[in-house]
């Protein structure tokens, strides 16, 4: 079970600095059961390069293990200046808001509903303890390409109180403490890893 921070819980967590966001350009960014958050300044955009797909497997029918940051573009923008989503495309991006979570909250983040209208979509959580900017997976799902502005209030989170606290860092995390947007690093994952070996095996490889 949890329960959803209000205004009142939000801003007493600020003050005791049990949760951290920095900067907080402005105290109306945090609403009655939400807090809006800022497109920040770094970017990785997705982009067609000479391979014919992106893989996530380790099975090396497809070639061998790619480097899912070669299909990124990395680029940077001012505060104020814009960036261009296309039609279909993924950007990785980040918020201008440092946060620190307690280890009991957990933050959930969706795109602002002016923002969803226009056919953007933004679905990810931010773990108990977590700290460092937030991750943003980005997708034009409109026809026409979108312009944003750096530094504009476009996604919010939602605070959950859970009923225990968590220990963030008891395990290895991929993401962690990032203060820039980051690609993939599936290949790390572990299930992946034992499927290979399965696949190899099966295969005489």
């Amino acid at each position: 079970m949890s329960t959803i921070l209000s205004h009142k819980e939000i801003d007493a967590l600020i003050k005791k600095q049990d949760l951290v966001i920095r900067p907080l350009l402005e105290e109306s960014q945090i609403g009655e059961v939400s807090i809006d958050f800022r497109l920040g300044t770094n970017f990785l955009v997705s982009s067609l390069g000479r391979n014919p797909l992106i893989t996530t497997s380790l099975n090396e029918e497809f070639g061998k293990s790619q480097d899912l940051k070669s299909f990124f573009s990395e680029t940077r923008r001012q505060l104020g200046e814009t960036i261009t989503l296309y039609p279909h495309q993924t950007v990785l991006a980040s918020s201008l808001e440092y946060v620190k979570l307690p280890k009991d909250i957990l933050l959930s983040l969706n795109m602002r509903s002016s923002y969803s209208r226009l056919g953007l979509t933004l679905s990810t959580i931010a773990q108990p303890g977590y700290c460092g900017c937030l991750s943003l997976e980005l997708t034009n799902n409109n026809l026409c390409p979108i312009n944003l502005t750096v530094g504009s209030r476009i996604f919010q989170g939602i605070l959950h109180k859970i009923s225990d606290e968590v220990n963030y860092f008891k395990v290895n995390r991929k993401y962690s403490c990032a203060i820039r947007p980051q690609p993939a690093k599936i290949s790390s994952d572990n299930d992946l890893i034992i499927l290979n070996n399965l696949w190899k095996k099966i295969n005489n490889k």
